[in-house]
């Protein structure tokens, strides 16, 4: 549910200042903001502002098609790392160790005994 036409977009005060006065004087630092909730606005247009994602802020350069949009749609606080698989899970757990051999024991080489070789030695 969006906010009502007559209220206009959201934007904390503080941070709408910060970008005027930059505006005025042509600046171009980049702003921190913990304001994740606000709405960007065509004044914030060719700005970079940092936004904090919970741990660290993420620069973020405003353009055109982001007006409209929050400015925590574009400082992800979650990092997807994938699904896992039934294969990859067999491979991690059946791979050898580091310090395994290939060929069956130690010893001088051959693997399969000869036919006629039965279980007596």
């Amino acid at each position: 549910m969006g906010r009502s036409l007559k209220k206009g977009p959201f934007i904390d005060t503080h941070l709408l200042e910060k970008v005027e006065v930059m505006n005025r004087g042509a600046d171009k630092k980049v702003i921190k903001t913990w304001s994740r909730r606000s709405t960007i606005v065509p004044e914030m247009v060719g700005h970079t502002l940092a936004v904090h994602n919970g741990k660290k802020f993420i620069p973020v350069y405003i353009t055109e098609n982001m007006v409209g949009h929050k400015l925590g749609e574009f400082a992800p606080t979650r990092l997807f790392k994938g699904h896992t698989t039934k294969v990859s899970e067999k491979a991690a757990t059946a791979a050898p160790g580091p310090g395994a051999q290939a060929g069956g024991g130690a010893g001088g080489g051959g693997g399969a005994k000869p036919a006629g070789a039965g279980g007596a030695s």
